[in-house]
């Protein structure tokens, strides 16, 4: 198995609790946020009808900038971990995908066979 490294954005671009930026990898569509200073990355997928979360391109998180909302359910995950914390995903959790930030830029890695 072979890891890619992927610049996705500009970590500037990334205002905690604000809106997300959208990539697509090779396992499906997915999303980069910022939460707490922090960058989580997470595959564009609720875990309860696997639908995209975002209504609106980049809108994850709720009003209050305090959880990750899906627009079709009103399902809300913890944006630094992914775990369900309230909704019709109770015990399931967002597919985190790698990443970090690093001299201004943010990369995920993907996994290739």
């Amino acid at each position: 198995m072979r890891v890619a490294v992927l610049t996705v954005c500009a970590g500037a671009a990334l205002v905690d609790g604000g809106l997300g930026h959208r990539f697509s990898l090779a396992g499906g569509d997915a999303f980069v946020v910022r939460y707490r200073g922090r960058v989580y990355a997470y595959y564009n997928r609720c875990p309860h009808r696997g639908l995209e979360l975002d209504w609106q391109a980049g809108q994850f998180f709720d009003e209050q900038g305090q959880f990750l909302v899906c627009a079709v359910h009103g399902a809300r995950y913890d944006p630094a971990d992914g775990r369900c914390m309230g909704g019709p995903c109770r015990g399931r959790a967002l597919q985190a995908v790698a990443c970090r930030e690093q001299g201004g830029l943010v990369f995920v890695e993907e996994s290739t066979p």
